[in-house]
C-alpha cells in the first residue's frame, strides 16, 4: 500500500512539474520508448537503486526510477516534440492520464538479447506494445502518428566479455546482435512505427567504470574502437532499412559523438563547465560498493558531489541530468530533423 502511494505521488508530481518544453507543440504525438537505462523513467523493481536516494536529487527531488540525478534522454526528447514524458509501462494502471503521450517500455540493464540483469529484452518489450495495440489501448492512428526512441547503451557486449572474458570473437557478435537489432526495428515499422529514432553506442572506454585505471583522466581507447565498430554496423543496417522502405524514416542519435565533443572538447560546452568530465558525481566508497549502496546498520557507503550540474556523469555509467542536457543540445540539429 505505502509502495503505490509513493508511486501515485511520483506520478502526480510528474504531471504538475513536467518537462520545459523546448519543441513545437504535437498534441497528437505519442512517444513509444524501448531499450534500457539511458531511457527508463521508471520500470525498474522499485526496491532497487533508482528508486532510492541519492537518485532523483535534482528532478524530481525524490528517487523517481530514472538512472540520474534528474531527467533522462527520454524526458528530453518528449520535450523537444512538445508532450510530457511518457508513463513507465509498470505504472501504467496508475498513470492513466499520462497515457496520452506514449509509454516507456526501457528497463535498465537490458539489451538486444537476454543480458546478465533479469528483464525484458527488446524483443520482449515490443512484444509488449503489440499486445498493447491489440488491445485497442492505442489505436492504428496514435501508431502511425507517434515516434519510437530505441536506446542501447551495450549491455548484451558487457554480457559478451563477461562471459568470455576478452573481446576475441566481438565483430561476429555484433553482426549477429545488429541483425536482429534491424528485425526488431522492421516489426516496430510492421506495427505501423513510421518513425523511429535509435541512439549509437556511447564511447564505452569513457564511462568512468572502465577507465579507473586511467584515474579517469583518459578514455579506454581499446573500448572505444568497439563501440565505433558498433556504430559503422548500425549505420549500415539503418541505411538498408531506410532504402527498403519508404514509410520507415528511422533517425540513428550520434550519442558517441555527442559524448566524445563534450568529454573531449571544453571549448564545445558552451556555458556548460564540466570540472573533471570523467568523474562520477556519485560513487561508492570503494570498488565493493556503489552509488546508492547502504550496509546492513544502513550506512551510506557512497559519496555524492555537492554541485551535480557541475558533472558530467552522474555514476559511473549514467550521465548527470547536465550531462543529458549536453548531450541533447549536442545532437539539435539531428533534433531537427525528426520532426
Amino acid at each position: 500500500m505505502e509502495k503505490e502511494k509513493f508511486l501515485c505521488f511520483y506520478l502526480f508530481f510528474v504531471l504538475l512539474i513536467g518537462v520545459k518544453v523546448k519543441g513545437s507543440h504535437h498534441h497528437d504525438q505519442k512517444l513509444f520508448v524501448f531499450g534500457d537505462s539511458y531511457a527508463d523513467t521508471g520500470n525498474w523493481r522499485t526496491d532497487s537503486r533508482p528508486w532510492k536516494e541519492p537518485y532523483g536529487i535534482t528532478f524530481p527531488g525524490k528517487p523517481s526510477g530514472r538512472w540520474a540525478d534528474g531527467r533522462v534522454l527520454t524526458d528530453y526528447l518528449a520535450s523537444f516534440l512538445g508532450i510530457r514524458s511518457p508513463v513507465p509501462y509498470k505504472l501504467r494502471k496508475i498513470g492513466l492520464k499520462l497515457l496520452r503521450y506514449g509509454m516507456n517500455f526501457a528497463y535498465g540493464g537490458m539489451g538486444v538479447f537476454d543480458t546478465l540483469i533479469a528483464g525484458p529484452n527488446l524483443t520482449t518489450q515490443i512484444d509488449l506494445f503489440q499486445q498493447m495495440v491489440q488491445e485497442g489501448v492505442y489505436t492504428k492512428n496514435d501508431v502511425n502518428s507517434s515516434m519510437a526512441l530505441v536506446s542501447f547503451v551495450g549491455n548484451d557486449y558487457y554480457k559478451y566479455i563477461a562471459r568470455n572474458g576478452t573481446l576475441q570473437g566481438l565483430p561476429g557478435f555484433a553482426t549477429k546482435l545488429i541483425n536482429q537489432l534491424a528485425l526488431d526495428l522492421k516489426c516496430l515499422n510492421d506495427l505501423g512505427v513510421k518513425k523511429i529514432a535509435i541512439t549509437g553506442i556511447v564511447p564505452v572506454g569513457c564511462l568512468p567504470n572502465n577507465n579507473n585505471m586511467a584515474s579517469l583522466q583518459r578514455c579506454n581507447e581499446t573500448l572505444n574502437q568497439a563501440s565505433i565498430g558498433h556504430n559503422v554496423l548500425l549505420g549500415e543496417a539503418i541505411a538498408k532499412l531506410n532504402k527498403s522502405n519508404k514509410d520507415l524514416k528511422i533517425t540513428i542519435l550520434d550519442l558517441y559523438q555527442a559524448f566524445i565533443s563534450i568529454l573531449q572538447s571544453p571549448s564545445n560546452q558552451g556555458k556548460l563547465k564540466f570540472e573533471n568530465p570523467l568523474k562520477p558525481c556519485c560513487e561508492g566508497i570503494n570498488s565493493n560498493y556503489y552509488c546508492g549502496s547502504i550496509d546492513e546498520n544502513g550506512k551510506k557507503m557512497y559519496t555524492v558531489c555537492e554541485k551535480p550540474d557541475s558533472y558530467f556523469f552522474w555514476d559511473t555509467v549514467h550521465p548527470s541530468q547536465q550531462g543529458w542536457s549536453a548531450i541533447t543540445a549536442s545532437l539539435q540539429s539531428t533534433f531537427n530533423s525528426l520532426s
